[in-house]
């Protein structure tokens, strides 16, 4: 049994939820989430708490009942909290600026490079060489931070490019002098 499909997600105050089906949507004080979910799971709610059941125990039924109710813990924590991703720029004039709601990044190319957000994503560029991506979405937050990093990504013999605020990068020695 999934230990992790066994626990029930408890919904806390002021976030109220409407079960259709296996469909689910989670509304709270920073914002709304819909979710379809696969028929095989079976969605109950009682008491302010949202239980995920699975039918048998077949491996596909068995991997799905532990991501349910991860991915409706995720929403229920999204409209209550929210969630943010934390980037670095290093490098020699490598930074990034905030032009209205769109991030702005000069990172080494020759041109500047513009960011425009999706619906429900917030940047914040606190210092030029940090950017916060915050939204309600897990998913969407961690695409735009990945999307993000994937426009320079950091290098083994400097470190340049940008790189999750948690990373360690992996360093190369450089060539050495022949004789």
């Amino acid at each position: 049994m999934s230990r992790i499909g066994k626990k029930p997600v408890s919904i806390p105050k002021g976030v109220t939820f409407t079960l259709n089906g296996n469909t689910l949507k989670v509304k709270g004080a920073k914002g709304e989430l819909e979710s379809s979910f696969p028929n095989a799971m079976k969605i109950e709610s009682k008491d302010n708490e949202i239980n995920v059941t699975r039918p048998n125990d077949l491996k596909e039924n068995k991997s799905l009942h532990g991501l349910t109710r991860a991915l409706i813990q995720n929403m229920v924590v999204g409209v209550t909290t929210g969630f943010e991703k934390k980037l670095e720029i290093v490098g020699v004039g490598y930074r990034a600026e905030l032009k209205d709601k769109n991030l702005l990044l000069n990172i080494g190319y020759s041109h500047p490079i513009y960011f425009i957000p999706p619906e429900g994503i917030t940047f914040q560029v606190p210092v030029p060489t940090q950017i916060i991506i915050s939204g309600i979405d897990k998913q969407l937050v961690g695409l735009v931070a990945s999307k993000i990093r994937s426009i320079r990504k950091p290098e083994p013999y400097k470190g340049k490019g940008i790189k999750y605020s948690d990373e360690q990068i992996q360093r190369k020695a450089g060539k050495t002098a022949g004789k």
